[in-house]
């Protein structure tokens, strides 16, 4: 029932990111600088859209002297093509959060990864572009596109709660920003201001 109302949640979480793509607003960066990561993967997210319309054209021709299983496999096709936008607008609206006021960098994907990471537990970042990854205790790695560009290693760990609930301790954080050289720099300054 816990995994049920997850789901659920987390689309409910995607459709308002659908909204707010649509008004031009962004989730949760009050008063931070924000650093976006969603061009990484604008063309796969387009090709797996585009890959879904054609799915919901050949049903729809194969499927039409069926009217009721018809109707069905639309209203299915239809709502996964909306997922598909609303995943990607959730990874628009949803960008990384740099606030030094809250002292805090927030790190997302979509709408399943939201990780809080204090600035004082920052012992290190650096840019730094990876393309494979191996999964290893301690370290979470938000991959865009198979790829991460920040690493951030800490001095203690910070709890991540994975899509089912499941609760990991990290020391390393690995992930990507469009402008991974402007999230370094501002970090930096920020921890630098912070240290003082």
């Amino acid at each position: 029932m816990r995994t049920a109302r997850r789901l659920v949640r987390h689309e409910a979480r995607l459709l308002v990111s659908l909204v707010l793509w649509v008004v031009r607003r962004t989730h949760g960066a009050p008063g931070g600088q924000v650093f976006g990561y969603a061009r990484g993967q604008g063309a796969m997210m387009f090709g797996l859209g585009f890959v879904c319309l054609v799915e919901t054209v050949a049903m729809s021709v194969l499927l039409r002297d069926w009217p009721t299983v018809h109707g069905v496999v639309l209203f299915l096709d239809v709502y996964g093509i909306v997922l598909v936008v609303a995943l990607h607008a959730s990874s628009v609206v949803r960008p990384h959060v740099l606030d030094p006021d809250d002292g805090s960098l927030r790190i997302r994907r979509y709408a399943h990864i939201d990780l809080r990471v204090p600035l004082e537990r920052i012992a290190s970042v650096r840019r730094e572009l990876r393309m494979a990854h191996e999964r290893a205790d301690g370290e979470l790695d938000v991959e865009v596109g198979s790829q991460t560009t920040v690493t951030l290693e800490l001095t203690e760990p910070v709890t991540h709660v994975t899509f089912l609930g499941r609760r990991r301790e990290v020391r390393v954080v690995r992930f990507h920003a469009d402008d991974a050289d402007g999230l370094v720099g501002a970090l930096v300054r920020a921890l630098g201001r912070a240290r003082v």
